[in-house]
């Protein structure tokens, strides 16, 4: 279960990227804005604060995170994106550290790109640190004693989650679009008590969580600390810092293909 208030707990880090991937998006007036996975709707609110004159559609899956998504004042509906289906005056949808959790993600932005009207835009972020050691180690406590026979073995995701920045200019760019696509590893500075675990309380644990029960999540919270206190030890000041990658992409639909960019 998706808690809000956890997720929101390092906002300013978790806003950036999306800030960011915005930036990059050239559309003057769109007329139907979607945000794909909009969480509680805290940096959905910039889009509509960018164009106020647009129609702004938020969709998440987690029933907790539409109803914080709808206290700030969104229009915000629970559901599935692999259902969802562009409308014909869609021009901009933004999927911001979502599609992640979608193994069939590449087909969805295939068909979006098919599917939008010429001149929409698709823009998109999502982790690219499954390779880290902070997920590294998430894998190996899961394949440990006793929890091995606790969780499901497809439940964690793996390097080969996300691709790289050109993959998806190559896909996208197969399908009539100009792409930017992009990676920005962020060195996130976290304070506090073992602050990578409580990073990963708002995210990666979440499917974890949602298996075992209270005396086993802190079990299992015991045994993935201590691994993270090695692989991220606290600096001299007292924060510890926690790299964090992001792949990002734009494309343009129906643009010419000699546009793409495969900067960065």
């Amino acid at each position: 279960m998706w808690n809000p208030s956890q997720y929101l707990q390092y906002a300013d880090h978790r806003h950036r990227p999306f800030v960011d991937l915005v930036a990059r998006v050239d559309v003057d007036a769109p007329r139907r804005i979607v945000d794909l996975g909009c969480g509680p709707g805290n940096s959905t609110l910039l889009l509509a604060d960018r164009w106020p004159d647009a129609a702004l559609d938020a969709l998440d899956s987690s029933a907790e995170m539409v109803s914080a998504a709808r206290r700030n004042g969104l229009t915000a509906e629970q559901g599935d994106v692999r259902d969802w289906t562009p409308t014909e005056d869609t021009d901009l949808v933004v999927s911001n550290a979502l599609l992640q959790w979608v193994p069939e993600h590449r087909e969805l932005l295939a068909a979006w790109a098919r599917a939008l009207p010429r001149g929409a835009v698709i823009a998109v972020q999502m982790p690219g640190n499954f390779g880290a050691p902070s997920h590294r180690a998430l894998r190996e406590v899961a394949r440990s004693a006793p929890w091995i026979d606790r969780l499901p073995t497809d439940l964690l995701r793996h390097d080969d989650t996300v691709d790289d920045p050109g993959d998806y200019a190559r896909l996208l760019a197969g399908h009539g679009c100009a792409v930017d696509a992009w990676e920005t590893t962020y060195i996130q500075q976290l304070s506090g008590p073992d602050p990578v675990l409580e990073w990963m309380r708002g995210t990666a644990l979440t499917p974890v969580f949602d298996v075992l029960d209270a005396d086993e999540r802190t079990a299992f919270e015991a045994d993935l600390a201590a691994r993270l206190r090695e692989e991220y030890p606290v600096e001299p000041d007292g924060d510890t810092l926690f790299p964090f990658r992001r792949v990002f992409c734009v494309a343009t639909v129906g643009a010419a293909l000699g546009a793409t960019d495969l900067a960065g």
